[in-house]
């Protein structure tokens, strides 16, 4: 089976380069020296227009924690509603209760405001203290992708963790696998069965940019055909 790429990109220039080597989808993201923020309303457009690739756009405030407080609820809200309006694929939410459990009440009303857009719960996920727990939750919320190293510090210390939310989510909701993901354990992930990989470091160049010879170096060891799948740019909306 295909494993599909998702490649986290933070500016124009690496969305660019990861649809050209082959990337299935791009999450765009801001400040990734903090694991990943928001990103500018103006950087969202630029790249819409740039790629047809699908892209997810990142939706988390500020680093640190999961809980969130009223005005930040709001910034959220503002920022989904943004991306759909733009034309995104889909966006990337994620919020906890002070107890590390799923905000289940606040993820429904993110997922509602989404609509039609695809919803991916980011590694938000990777705290909470119950992941079959929180990936049934989750079904039952409607959210597309799970963004999960397996709550280990990367997806190669994450595979047994990942292997069994693969087999729990029984096809009901796409696990991505994220988290360190490099070429070197690509083929244990699919082994897994995982269908989905998330990439940010593995892919840049030294310049700090997406190269693209690198996404097609990942994509190869995922077993896909990485020459046909970056001979041109995708239709928008495939990478489901």
């Amino acid at each position: 089976m295909t494993v599909l790429l998702e490649a986290c990109v933070d500016s124009v220039a690496s969305a660019v380069a990861a649809e050209a080597g082959g990337a299935d989808r791009l999450e765009l993201a801001a400040r990734m020296d903090l694991d990943g923020l928001t990103p500018p309303l103006a950087l969202v457009a630029q790249v819409l227009a740039c790629v047809r690739v699908p892209v997810v756009v990142l939706v988390r405030p500020r680093e640190g924690g999961f809980s969130y407080d009223p005005g930040e609820r709001e910034s959220i809200r503002d920022a989904v509603d943004a991306a759909r309006a733009l034309g995104a694929h889909g966006v990337a939410v994620g919020a906890l209760r002070e107890d590390g459990a799923l905000d289940t009440d606040f993820l429904a009303d993110l997922v509602a405001a989404a609509r039609p857009l695809r919803v991916t719960c980011h590694r938000a996920f990777d705290r909470t203290p119950d992941p079959l727990g929180a990936l049934e939750e989750l079904v039952a919320l409607g959210v597309d992708r799970v963004l999960t190293s397996g709550g280990a510090v990367d997806a190669a210390a994450g595979i047994e963790p990942l292997r069994a939310l693969v087999r729990a989510a029984g096809g009901r909701i796409a696990v991505v696998a994220g988290g360190g993901v490099t070429p070197e354990m690509a083929g244990r992930l699919a082994a897994a069965g995982v269908r989905e990989v998330h990439s940010y470091r593995a892919l840049l160049g030294p310049a700090g940019v997406a190269d693209a010879g690198r996404v097609r170096e990942l994509l190869r060891a995922l077993g896909c055909d990485a020459q046909s799948r970056g001979s041109g740019p995708a239709t928008p909306g495939t990478a489901e």
